[in-house]
């Protein structure tokens, strides 16, 4: 922001320091949730013990790619950190930061204050595409363990699959919102179809495969972030962290698109280009995560409107405070699952969806306000 005279007001200086302390103290909070999800489960592991693991293990790592024939001592505790809890605690918040700042991108694109991934109905047409991968494709190798359903043994097959069916109900939800305008009830209604349309879908495919394969299936789409591998949490954090850099470039344009097309061409911006390449940025965000996790439910519809309360519209500290709380969220909504009925572990999707469903009626009732 420049002005004419040079001089910033403190005005705005408040402005811009209040925003920033909230995104900062988020931070901060997310970093003291990681501690705390590592440390509960099955074997509770103090915090502080927690803490030393991770800084040890990043200084031995460290020591190894130095020093190749280094020597590590690996406790059982630090099999439990980094083999199991860690994987999970940061797949859940890379998830929550794709789904929010693909929601929040949705919802300034569209122009759409229900946007997101699951209520267009593209987390559904990612689980369709992911499911046809692993039945019909055999990109999965299906087991009737508790602990780990369905193994993907193929990732790339399935992103790229889940992308392509992303990537249609992009289309037809662009489609839409230019014979028919952006409005919340075209949007909703258009959301609703796509998601009945894909979960038929996936419902066909369930009703020809096996009792063990319906069994994994139905348990894959119910979305765990339990089941991510380091391997397949690279893959999304390369991704989300790719689109997230890439919608915070294009902030001001999205600023300028919040207060209508027109005022935005006047300004100069290519609507329909950042219009249709944000929606396939999002579109490739939803796949990667819904292929690897399951569908995992309203994240991005709620992490926006709890900033906005927050920080208000500015797309440059709402779409990092969107990540930020995106990934608070889901870490937060993992650490519940999996203390609030042990030794049982529920999946993150259903927590998600008790959190969702009552903020979505909120919104409609509201009459999709801004």
């Amino acid at each position: 922001m420049h002005f004419a005279d040079g001089v910033v007001p403190g005005d705005y200086l408040g402005y811009v320091r209040k925003k920033s302390l909230w995104i900062l103290g988020g931070t901060v909070l997310l970093f003291l949730l990681l501690i705390v999800s590592i440390s509960v489960g099955a074997v509770n592991i103090p915090p502080h013990e927690v803490f030393l693991s991770l800084a040890n293990g990043v200084v031995d790592r460290i020591s190894l790619l130095l020093n190749p024939g280094t020597t590590i001592d690996i406790t059982s505790t630090d099999r439990i950190i980094w083999n199991i809890r860690l994987p999970q605690a940061l797949a859940a918040i890379v998830a929550g930061v794709g789904l929010s700042v693909a929601g929040v991108a949705m919802q300034s694109i569209l122009r759409n204050p229900l946007g997101s991934p699951f209520t267009l109905g593209i987390s559904n047409a990612g689980a369709f595409g992911a499911a046809v991968s692993v039945i019909l494709l055999g990109a999965g190798t299906m087991q009737s363990s508790v602990a780990d359903a369905v193994t993907i043994n193929n990732p790339y097959l399935t992103t790229m699959v889940a992308f392509f069916f992303c990537l249609l109900a992009t289309a037809v939800i662009l489609l839409i919102s230019r014979i028919r305008g952006t409005s919340p009830e075209v949007m909703v209604l258009a959301g609703v179809a796509l998601s009945s349309l894909f979960t038929a879908g996936t419902m066909f495919l369930q009703y020809f495969a096996s009792d063990t394969q319906l069994a994994a299936v139905v348990f894959w789409t119910f979305g765990d972030v339990g089941r991510a591998n380091w391997q397949e949490l690279g893959i999304m954090a390369l991704v989300t962290g790719a689109a997230t850099l890439y919608f915070i470039a294009n902030r001001w344009n999205y600023n300028a698109i919040d207060a209508g097309d027109e005022t935005a061409k006047g300004l100069g911006v290519s609507v329909e280009r950042v219009r249709d390449v944000g929606m396939v940025v999002a579109a490739l965000v939803s796949a990667v995560i819904v292929s690897f996790l399951g569908v995992i439910g309203f994240v991005g519809l709620v992490c926006p409107h709890m900033v906005r309360r927050l920080i208000g519209d500015d797309q440059r500290y709402l779409i990092p405070g969107s990540c930020v709380a995106g990934g608070i969220l889901l870490l937060a909504s993992d650490t519940v699952a999996r203390i609030i009925v042990a030794p049982y572990v529920l999946p993150v999707a259903v927590l998600t969806a008790f959190l969702g469903a009552p903020t979505f009626i909120y919104l409609l009732l509201r009459g999709y306000r801004r």
